[in-house]
């Protein structure tokens, strides 16, 4: 069964857990200069609606390092860009790759890709969240921090989707979050709702 990544929320605890371990040893096998091409045949189709450096570069450097192959595609180059229903895109590009990236404008477009799409779609960023930013985040301090439970974190700044998926990761992690930002730019009450009945 297919499994997508478009909410900090699609994975459980002990997931979240077990994704830093594996990127971790990942990472000194890579500094070790030990090969380890286990996506090896695999090909990634990046979608990217909202252009981006390190998104872009850590995807396709991640694939390569891993051995498989990513597939940078800008909507301007395909049907989309014509006008072409994301749907009939999603199933047609399904048919070629084993999963998809989509980084776009709209949360709503990354979840319109993952519904007719029949192989997994992560969310390289919406207007509403952005996990795979705070998936590496949390890496970083575990390494850093060892276990994050109870550990403090301050946000300061709009309440926008990074901050999003920070605030439901506390679900997951066990972290506290503190939000300072302008009334005007704070986190939406639903993401704070959905915090809470997660766990956070």
């Amino acid at each position: 069964m297919k499994k997508d990544f478009l909410s900090i929320l699609d994975i459980e605890g002990y997931e979240l857990e077990n994704i830093v371990v594996d990127a971790v040893h990942l990472k000194r096998l890579k500094s070790a200069g030990t090969a380890h091409e286990f996506l090896k045949g695999r090909n990634l189709g990046m979608i990217f609606e909202k252009a981006s450096t390190r998104t872009r570069v850590s995807f396709e450097a991640g694939m390569t390092d891993l051995g498989g192959h990513a597939l940078f595609l800008n909507p301007a180059d395909l049907q989309l860009g014509r006008g072409e229903e994301i749907r009939d895109t999603a199933r047609a590009l399904a048919r070629y790759v084993d999963a998809m990236m989509i980084r776009a404008y709209s949360h709503a477009h990354v979840e319109e890709f993952a519904r007719y799409a029949r192989v997994p779609v992560v969310n390289g960023l919406s207007d509403h969240q952005h996990p795979c930013q705070v998936l590496a985040d949390i890496m970083t301090l575990s390494e850093r921090f060892g276990d994050l439970h109870g550990l403090k974190l301050a946000w300061v700044g709009d309440g926008n989707n990074v901050c999003n998926s920070w605030i439901l990761s506390t679900a997951l992690t066990g972290m506290e979050i503190a939000v300072a930002s302008p009334p005007r730019y704070r986190p939406k009450d639903e993401i704070v709702d959905q915090a809470l009945a997660a766990g956070g």
